[in-house]
């Protein structure tokens, strides 16, 4: 008998139940093959059997970009009356439209991966909910990948009023325009001042996810966590949004700032404020990300797959969080 397990998610046991997948992680070559037609109709069935985690990450973190750069380029873009006669959004509508990125692509993923769409989310999983090391590397590389494919999908939507907007076409500043895509702190911060919001607005978000994902706390109703993420984003949108546009994600910031540079934003999308985006989008997120897990597992967590609680002389416990098994 062989057992599925799933990694630690933003979604619940019923959920999971329904999406784990019948077939074993590696299919012995030995079974008849009748029993591989029923296990795997198809070939492609067979592959996307084991790539299909990164392929919900991949998808979840482009859905989250489409919607955030997108509302970015409409509310922005419209501004100016050679794009629009009238301005098309405003900063409510981009804490809108970026909570409902969030949501929809953890609706999308969590089932299959988790949700995570977020490196410092992986990071911090593996760090305190025993999230699998090993598919940290790949998690990482579907959420940028996703991440730049959003972005490119938003430019070349709005790619003539980027032209419009910058006064000419193939004209193209930093910040500027690129500034719809990367995060651009506001002129009057310093660097400190930057690292430090996004510390705190992304430690903010763990502890979120931390306490919708403890069956000890107070879970929302099965399938619901998206709707949560979206009320946290949507929040820290209105309350924090204005001075470092609220990174929260490297593959949110590197993505698309990736894309600038290669549609021709050229090399200061890097050298911006001495490589801010290392400091700030990264680093401050993904430390505070794990700070704001420290905290929430500290003050609140007691289930023992947290390194904060894990039993003397690494005794093994089953997880408070979502785990579930299967019989195959």
């Amino acid at each position: 008998m062989a057992s599925i397990r799933t990694h630690p998610t933003v979604f619940s046991d019923n959920d999971l139940k329904a999406q784990t997948p019948v077939a074993p992680s590696y299919f012995d070559d030995n079974v008849h093959a009748v029993d591989q037609e029923v296990r795997f109709p198809t070939r492609w069935s067979k592959i996307r059997h084991h790539i299909r985690e990164p392929f919900a990450e991949f998808l979840g973190t482009l859905i989250l970009i489409l919607f955030g750069t997108g509302v970015n380029a409409q509310a922005t873009l419209s501004g100016s009356t050679a794009v629009s006669a009238a301005p098309q959004g405003s900063s409510l509508s981009g804490a809108f439209g970026w909570a409902v990125g969030i949501a929809l692509g953890a609706w999308v993923s969590g089932g299959i991966s988790g949700g995570h769409i977020n490196p410092a989310v992986t990071i911090t999983m593996a760090t305190f909910r025993g999230f699998p090391w090993k598919k940290v590397p790949i998690y990482i590389l579907a959420q940028i990948v996703g991440a730049v494919c959003g972005a490119g999908i938003v430019y070349a939507n709005y790619h003539t009023a980027i032209d419009l907007y910058e006064g000419g076409r193939g004209i193209r500043t930093v910040p500027g325009t690129a500034a719809l895509f990367g995060t651009y702190a506001s002129p009057y911060m310093t660097n400190v001042s930057c690292f430090f919001e996004e510390f705190m607005v992304t430690a903010i978000l763990l502890i979120t996810i931390f306490a919708v994902t403890d069956k000890r706390n107070g879970p929302p109703p099965n399938g619901l966590i998206p709707l949560v993420l979206f009320i946290t984003l949507l929040g820290i949108s209105a309350a924090f949004g204005m001075q470092t546009s609220f990174a929260l994600n490297p593959a949110r910031d590197f993505g698309p700032r990736l894309l600038t540079y290669m549609v021709g934003y050229g090399r200061e999308v890097w050298n911006y404020r001495r490589q801010y985006w290392i400091w700030t989008p990264v680093l401050a997120t993904t430390s505070g990300a794990l700070f704001g897990a420290f905290i929430y597992d500290v003050m609140l967590y007691t289930g023992t797959d947290s390194i904060i609680n894990k039993p003397r002389g690494g005794a093994s416990s089953h997880s408070d969080q979502d785990r579930v098994s299967d019989a195959v």
